[in-house]
């Protein structure tokens, strides 16, 4: 097996375009396309048709894509078990998203460590695109995210959801609320439909965040209005420089787990599930 054609196969399985594949990998066209070649010469197939309207997949191309993806995912799992761990048996690599990292990942590691207890963990806080990438990819095992991005090899599970209040230094009503001191938060694609629903008026603003942290403290220096987590937006109102806009709607968002389809039956991965799911069902 070599790795760099079957990355540089489902990188072009996405692109549709040779040069643009050759962007995104830092290599010349030329290496792109010997490498396609390489490949379907092993393969003894062509795996692509080339044509003005851009690069699609062939019967065959189509064939062996899912057994790339399921390729690629085994030798980045075979890399990962051979990476030094000191004395643990078993490296896991966890992704989570950055929203809920503060708040969450302290519990989740003790249970973790409870359950599993011969595993190392390293812990990647991210956005929900990039760990359902590195999901597919074999970089990740198991991840807690916002967004379920569809994907043929990986599996979902609802967890629960998370809240989101409005805060401000200026007001307590919506009313009251000004563009020009608002940070519009940018947490998943559920939350804006919400957040554009409910404050259509407030969707062009001076500063926009995705993660409550970094808003928290934008609102301490500079003061304002915005949305953040529950437990973030309580600890700013207990401090006597903010209130709660009353009259605006706590936004819930909703909370997955996923995880690599090889891996959703595994004993492993249903500790990992529990651990996370025991935390929502006490909320």
């Amino acid at each position: 097996m070599q790795p760099d054609l079957i990355e540089t196969f489902l990188d072009l399985c996405e692109t549709h375009s040779f040069n643009r594949t050759a962007e995104r990998q830092g290599l010349t066209q030329s290496t792109v396309s010997g490498r396609v070649a390489s490949l379907e010469n092993s393969l003894g197939v062509r795996l692509f048709t080339r044509s003005r309207a851009g690069t699609e997949l062939t019967t065959e191309g189509l064939k062996f894509a899912p057994h790339a993806r399921t390729l690629r995912h085994a030798w980045a799992e075979a890399r990962h078990s051979v990476t030094a761990t000191g004395e643990s048996v078993i490296n896991i690599r966890l992704g989570i998203q950055s929203d809920l990292a503060p708040t969450h990942m302290g519990d989740w590691m003790q249970g973790f460590r409870h359950h599993l207890p011969d595993c190392a963990f390293y812990i990647e806080p991210d956005f929900s695109a990039q760990m359902c990438r590195d999901l597919t990819s074999g970089t990740s095992d198991f991840a807690v995210m916002y967004t379920p991005y569809p994907s043929p090899d990986l599996n979902f599970t609802s967890l629960g959801e998370t809240k989101y209040r409005l805060i401000s230094s200026e007001t307590d009503r919506r009313a009251g609320l000004r563009a020009a001191t608002y940070i519009r938060g940018n947490f998943a694609p559920a939350f804006d439909a919400h957040h554009s629903i409910a404050l259509p008026d407030l969707r062009q603003t001076p500063i926009a965040a995705g993660q409550s942290a970094t808003i928290a403290g934008l609102l301490t220096k500079l003061g304002g209005a915005a949305y953040l987590l529950d437990d973030m937006a309580n600890a700013l109102i207990a401090t006597g420089q903010f209130r709660a806009v009353t009259d605006a709607p706590i936004i819930r968002q909703p909370v997955h787990a996923a995880t690599h389809l090889r891996h959703r039956t595994s004993k492993l991965h249903r500790h990992l599930l529990r651990v996370v799911q025991s935390s929502f069902a006490a909320t």
